[in-house]
């Protein structure tokens, strides 16, 4: 078997696109269920579960394109590896706190993971690129 390149980022995407598919198929359910064919149909839980995952749609590519980069250019490590794993953590704890529809842990725990992660890798970028790092 050939060696796999950026086993870091494939780990990633194949794990943000089965929180992907998760968070899709919970908006999918409840839209059957209450027949809504468009939106929300007013529902405050099916509107928190259409914003999470529009959320996950908005950072995960950029989080994995930094992934890949950096991967391509420093190789992998425990740092980037961590890093990764705290971004799929916050992804999967989000919406669980959207669920909740009040400010709670997971929510705000997310959010804030999701941006110091993206915060992180776009210094890390900056670094590489600037041949600082």
């Amino acid at each position: 078997m050939a060696p796999v390149t950026l086993p870091i980022t494939l780990a990633s995407a194949a794990a943000l696109g089965a929180i992907n598919v998760w968070l899709a198929q919970r908006i999918v359910r409840m839209q059957l269920r209450d027949e809504v064919l468009i939106g929300d149909g007013g529902d405050d839980l099916l509107a928190g579960r259409i914003r999470a995952h529009a959320n996950l749609v908005e950072y995960a590519p950029f989080v994995l394109v930094l992934l890949a980069l950096i991967e391509l250019a420093r190789g992998g490590g425990v740092v980037l590896a961590t890093t990764a794993s705290l971004f799929v953590i916050a992804r999967i704890a989000h919406p669980m706190g959207m669920d909740l529809r009040r400010s709670n842990l997971p929510r705000a725990g997310g959010a804030i993971l999701t941006w110091l992660v993206l915060a992180f890798l776009v210094g890390w970028a900056t670094l590489i690129a600037a041949g600082l790092a």
